[in-house]
């Protein structure tokens, strides 16, 4: 009796968070909201959607819930429990110790890696396809995700800690995967304030691409895709900018790519 309360239970919190999730659906995939509805707990759709009331443009709260989704998949598999804000040290270690792994090391040591039933929880969830070790890129990624969404809680997390950092370069080199062309260099604070002074001009097009720069910093990091898509409200014929034109001004500076 009390197992069939526990699931009748359950049943109506998922339903419940699906239902908060629908306000999200025209940026959720409808095929993903159930999924989502049952691994995400209930600070975790706050999260979303108050970062869809922010403004937080679709494709990034699209990657950022579609994160947060396999974040949480993990630790239910892997210790039987949501995941902990802010996760401890040892927690994100170990999300790298499970993606990033030697094959020699995993044919004498069965334990090293992912475990099998945790890759068989996550292969049925349909978030895990490789048997092998995940690109060093993936995994930074989905650290990179898990920091901000912590931060928006008003929480602090161990993503610099040195030993998070060690395990970081030591499983990359005994994952032994080819390394991949790496990344041009982020556009931080002294090459934003370049763009900026190149474009320090009177002319509408100088505003214009000031207005494009502040947007997409002082929001929290727009892709460039979704500053693609912007038009101005009002316009008579709004049409989306060519790339070539997005940044005109800013090739001056010598650091802009359109």
């Amino acid at each position: 009796m009390k197992e069939q309360l526990a699931k009748t239970k359950n049943a109506e919190v998922v339903a419940r968070r699906a239902e908060a999730l629908d306000t999200l659906d025209s940026v959720l995939p409808f095929d993903r909201r159930d999924f989502l509805a049952g691994v995400l707990t209930d600070d975790d759709v706050a999260t979303l959607r108050h970062l869809a009331r922010e403004g937080i443009g679709a494709n990034s709260l699209r990657a950022l819930a579609s994160d947060l989704g396999y974040l949480e998949a993990w630790s239910l598999a892997a210790t039987g429990f949501s995941l902990p804000w802010p996760a401890p040290e040892a927690l994100l270690i170990k999300f790298v110790a499970h993606r990033l792994w030697d094959f020699a090391k995993r044919e004498t040591d069965a334990a090293h890696g992912m475990p099998a039933d945790v890759a068989a929880t996550l292969k049925s969830q349909g978030l895990l396809r490789s048997d092998g070790p995940h690109a060093p890129a993936t995994v930074r990624r989905r650290l990179s995700s898990w920091s901000p969404l912590t931060k928006w809680r008003g929480l602090r997390g161990d993503f610099s800690a040195p030993g998070l950092q060690s395990a970081i370069k030591l499983a990359v080199r005994a994952s032994a995967r080819p390394r991949g062309r790496k990344s041009k260099k982020a556009v931080t604070a002294d090459i934003l304030t370049a763009l900026l002074t190149a474009c320090a001009g009177d002319r509408l097009v100088d505003v214009r691409d000031r207005a494009l720069l502040i947007t997409a910093f002082v929001s929290g990091g727009r892709r460039r895709s979704e500053m693609a898509s912007l038009i101005r409200s009002g316009s008579a014929a709004p049409r989306r900018p060519r790339p070539m034109e997005m940044l005109s001004c800013c090739w001056s500076a010598g650091r802009c790519w359109p």
